[in-house]
């Protein structure tokens, strides 16, 4: 077992580059190598086995299914290979499953009890779910999806699955059975999607099965008046336009309905959400009983929200249990738990009282409990133990940098935290929750896994991951601590050396931004939450630096919401309090400052060259939003507001505006088929830079959206790397 240690007098962690050797990364490898060929080895897809103290996984090679039992000392042992699994399905005399070739271990898989397991498996037809006995070593039931299924779930009582093909929703039975759910062709209506108000508020799926498996919910969109935005695809003889629909912030936007379909009599039931039909439906949820839906309802504003039931026979509004308002915003996240023990209630998750916390919620509305603790942000239910009356959660520590597992008791509100070690913990309960099996890292260990007993708080590691990095150099890497603008908030910095660092040399410094709402880059974990290829520019004679400003991720509504209607102001303010920070170091050259990012990054890129034109030198900006109203309406509203309702923020914020600022070397980067952050955005960017006679560099991916993946990764990165080696390193 590894040990921690800490430099108690010094407010900051090291990893240090005690194995170095003189292997340096290629771009290759600084590009995936740290999901791949440098992953430290953990358990993978860990299940606990229902009903029995153990728990399984999947092996590195995908190989077979291994089992970890308390009487076996939690030693591994394989419980199902895949050439056994493969020789089941073969003798299985059912079609779907004989021609299922497996080319891995199915790694979706769900204990359903001490027996049984649900797989599904991927194969040129479809999808083929199946349950198999361990016991008996036999299929006990399968369903098979065709393969133009798109998104797809299957119910609770696994004889059926729901799928879309097209812009519709059928469901299909063991026997191959399908039952059409909505029919029809107009352009515009879509039934299903989990694409609905554009993924935000925690959507991501588009249809609900009822726990008793009888009936199915499901958002109808309907954006036949959202106007169409031409994409442009140059791979075919002549270049065709292929048009998505686009809600721009201010503009008419969507409308989503949900529905309810029963299966027994065939019929789909709007849910009486009233109006207007802009408004967005959330946290959708289904009541213990089948009988009653829950939705979260928001206005387009998104500073209001109502929490209603509705009766899912009929569609009426049963009650409303309770509202939240906001003089900024209110962002729903999180579906509703209900918890058997618990009678008559469930956990709802809010900000509003500062902090990310659950609250305990009885079903009329009437009773609210808090059960958060002081600046903790909680990331993630686990579980309830009906023994100890305590519910689990992964929740923030040490000032956002830590991912830490705590115990809430529902009585008293007493809260413990139950890890240890300061780091970032995931875990998984067992079906009693009074063990849990965890992964953890921090900037000292590559990954350990082990089991955590509830019932006294002793941590037992089973596995300890080798350094990936021993035989290559790695920098170094210092997690450090920096005052916001305000000169009172501390703000998580990272630090990644330069090779053979020397602290009595110059050094160019390289600031990688993203800076916006949900994201943080900064976090006590092995690399300390950067990627590779930032190691590979220290590598390459870059001090390399990260601020997680206000307005990021993991810090509490007040810490995030300073952004609203004013994108990128106080945002580029810590940036600049970070750079202040670096600066006053000996070995930053400050002549020689870069900053790149993507995304918002690229916005926060962009912003820092045009505002800050004296300090910044050279700058990329990937993927940039120019200008907030040609932004989608649900993101760009909640931040900004509409343009006609805050047109002087959107002109401080926009880029274009400011295009005359521009005095270093700039590189924008956009895909050609971005469907986030569209084309316009860069170039009517590029279009004020010409008007205001500014140099400025363009390259675009013809073939790639928002993210430019693949192997082309490789060769975005080389350019970034290129363009700081022209015009930053060598100045």
């Amino acid at each position: 077992m590894k040990r921690i240690f800490f430099w108690i007098a010094l407010p900051a962690l090291f990893v240090s580059g005690v194995y170095a050797q003189q292997q340096k990364f290629t771009m290759a490898e600084a590009t995936s190598g740290q999901w791949t060929k440098f992953r430290p080895e953990t358990r993978n897809f860990v299940q606990w086995r229902a009903g029995d103290a153990a728990f399984t996984y999947i092996d590195k090679e995908y190989s077979a299914l291994y089992e970890c039992k308390e009487s076996g000392k939690w030693e591994p042992a394989k419980l199902l290979t895949l050439q056994d699994l493969q020789a089941v399905l073969s003798a299985s005399g059912d079609n779907a499953l004989s021609g299922l070739k497996l080319s891995y271990f199915p790694y979706q898989y769900k204990w359903l009890d001490n027996a049984r397991i649900l797989f599904s498996a991927s194969e040129k037809d479809g999808v083929v779910y199946f349950i198999y006995d361990t016991q008996n070593k036999k299929v006990l039931s399968s369903i098979a999806v065709p393969s133009d299924a798109a998104e797809q779930y299957i119910s609770d009582t696994h004889d059926n699955v729901a799928f879309t093909r097209g812009n519709n929703i059928y469901i299909i039975n063991a026997n191959g059975k399908e039952t059409v759910v909505t029919a029809g062709d107009e352009d515009g209506i879509v039934n299903g999607s989990s694409y609905v108000h554009r993924q935000e508020f925690g959507i991501d799926r588009g249809m609900w099965w009822s726990p008793d498996g009888k009936r199915l919910a499901y958002y109808r969109k309907d954006e036949t008046q959202v106007q169409k935005y031409p994409l442009v695809n140059t791979a075919t003889r002549m270049a065709e336009e292929t048009p998505i629909r686009y809600p721009m912030a201010g503009m008419t936007s969507e409308t989503v309905s949900l529905y309810i379909y029963d299966l027994q009599s065939g019929r789909s039931t709007r849910m009486e959400t009233g109006e207007p039909l802009d408004q967005y439906l959330t946290s959708i949820t289904w009541d213990p009983s089948s009988q009653a839906v829950y939705i979260g309802i928001l206005n387009r504003g998104q500073d209001h929200l109502r929490l209603k039931r509705y009766d899912a026979a009929s569609g009426k509004e049963s009650v409303e249990l309770f509202e939240e308002k906001a003089t900024t915003y209110v962002e729903p996240l999180h579906p509703l738990v209900f918890v058997p023990e618990l009678k008559n209630s469930f956990l709802y998750q809010s900000e509003k009282n500062g902090y990310n916390y659950i609250y305990l919620v009885s079903t009329d509305g009437k009773q609210s409990k808090s059960l958060g603790s002081n600046d903790v942000v909680v990331e993630e239910y686990l579980g309830y133990n009906s023994r100890s009356g305590l519910i689990y959660y992964i929740g923030t520590a040490n000032k956002g940098l830590d991912r830490a597992l705590y115990a809430v008791n529902t009585k008293n509100g007493k809260t413990t935290q139950v890890s240890t070690r300061s780091g970032t913990y995931s875990v998984q309960m067992n079906p009693k929750c009074d063990r849990a099996f965890f992964s953890f890292s921090n900037t000292s260990v590559p990954s350990e896994s082990g089991l955590i007993d509830l019932r006294n708080g002793k941590e037992q590691v089973l596995h300890t991951a080798e350094n990936p990095y021993k035989e290559y150099d790695l920098p170094r890497m210092e997690l450090v601590t920096v005052t916001a603008a305000d000169g009172k908030t501390p703000l998580n910095g990272r630090i990644i050396y330069p090779s053979g660092f020397d602290a009595s040399k110059k050094y160019p410094l390289l600031v990688y931004v993203y800076g916006g709402p949900h994201a943080q880059l900064v976090t006590n974990t092995w690399l300390g939450g950067a990627s590779l290829w930032d190691y590979y520019m220290a590598q390459n004679g870059y001090v390399v630096f990260t601020v997680d400003n206000r307005g990021s991720d993991a810090r509490g509504k007040v810490f995030e919401h300073i952004i609203h209607r004013q994108l990128g102001q106080n945002e580029m303010a810590d940036q600049m309090a970070g750079v202040q920070f670096m600066s006053a170091k000996n070995y930053v050259d400050k002549e020689r400052i870069g900053v790149y990012g993507w995304s918002f990054g690229g916005f926060m890129s962009i912003s820092l060259m045009l505002n800050q034109a004296s300090t910044f030198k050279v700058g990329v900006a990937g993927g940039p939003v120019c200008d907030w109203k040609w932004y989608e309406v649900m993101y760009g509203e909640r931040y900004m507001d509409t343009p006609q309702e805050n047109p002087e923020g959107y002109k401080k914020t926009s880029v274009v505006e400011n295009a005359s600022k521009l005095e270093g070397k700039l590189l924008v980067i956009h895909g050609a088929q971005d469907d986030v952050v569209v084309m316009q955005h860069s170039m009517e960017f590029i279009n004020a830079c010409i008007k205001n006679g500014k140099q400025v560099d363009y390259f675009l991916y013809p073939d790639h959206k928002h993210n430019v993946r693949g192997k082309d990764r490789v060769h975005l990165n080389q350019k970034i790397a290129d363009y700081f080696d022209l015009h930053l390193k060598k100045n």
